[in-house]
């Protein structure tokens, strides 16, 4: 479950019932993405309280721009978070789409994907105790979970699967409508890239979708995702946005079905509202 961020009026008061919520709830991880150009909670800083106020469900930054930030210091931040959490984060990291959030991020927006698998390993190697420069000390802090957190991939095409499949521990992606039978295709894609690297171990797949469970759910689903995809333009976002389908209790539980079915690993769910009531009512329709 992903924590409502990018929705409208989430305070301190909030985000403590939806920790609690998705702690005690049958959810395997709390999540939340980045953006910079929004009017949302900042990633790192809302991922160290919800660590904070969480037990049980791994620490699930969906997903990290990784070339808008130094790589040090990313490094830096996800061992401590993975320290105060306990050894429970899983990271996500990707190249993002938007220039406006690299612009904010004052950093380039040129060579972005390779800048990404260069930033991996780098970070990797000082996770493992590497030195910035030499005869200096390791940054630390040590992670808890030994060589650092997993580290996955948001690559949505074939050549960033094919990137991503020589670092990355699995892939997450993201669908407007997860109310289709093409899911299978898509994790079949992420599994012949390993494949076609020579790796040996499966990926671990998963995906994200908005979604909505308000009585005028379709509204509330087109009116955030136009809002959060308005950085694209009046048309595309419309577009975008007239694509979404999970709107509903029985739209939900089709798309988790399906996907399921399809063998999808996890999903990340992404609200559309504050409104934590609606958490119980996701927890009913999986049992």
């Amino acid at each position: 479950m992903t924590l409502p961020t990018m929705a409208s009026g989430l305070d301190r008061a909030l985000t403590n019932e939806w920790c609690a919520a998705i702690d005690e709830g049958p959810f395997r991880s709390l999540a939340i993405g980045e953006r910079i150009a929004f009017d949302n909670l900042e990633l790192h800083t809302t991922l160290s309280y919800a660590a904070a106020r969480t037990e049980r469900v791994r620490i699930a930054p969906t997903l990290v721009i990784l070339p808008m930030h130094p790589v040090a210091l990313m490094a830096k931040k996800l061992a401590t978070l993975d320290v105060l959490s306990g050894g429970r984060v899983d990271v996500v990291v990707g190249v993002g789409g938007r220039d406006q959030d690299y612009r904010a991020a004052e950093r380039s927006f040129a060579k972005r994907h390779q800048r990404l698998d260069d930033q991996v390993a780098e970070m990797r190697r000082l996770w493992a105790g590497g030195e910035m420069v030499d005869g200096d000390p390791p940054i630390g802090p040590t992670c808890v979970q030994p060589g650092g957190p997993p580290v996955h991939a948001s690559a949505l095409g074939p050549l960033s699967m094919a990137r991503a499949a020589r670092w990355a521990a699995g892939n997450m992606g993201f669908t407007l409508g997860p109310n289709t039978d093409d899911h299978a295709a898509t994790f079949a894609a992420v599994h012949d890239a390993w494949s076609a690297e020579g790796r040996t171990d499966a990926p671990r797949v998963s995906t994200s979708f908005f979604y909505s469970l308000d009585p005028d759910a379709e509204r509330v689903l087109h009116d955030y995702a136009y809002r959060y995809l308005q950085v694209f333009g009046h048309e595309a976002a419309e577009m975008m946005a007239s694509m979404t389908t999970a709107a509903g209790p029985d739209a939900l539980a089709d798309a988790l079905d399906r996907l399921d079915a399809a063998g999808c690993d996890e999903v990340y769910l992404v609200p559309t509202t504050t409104d934590p009531d609606h958490l119980a009512q996701v927890a009913r329709l999986r049992g």
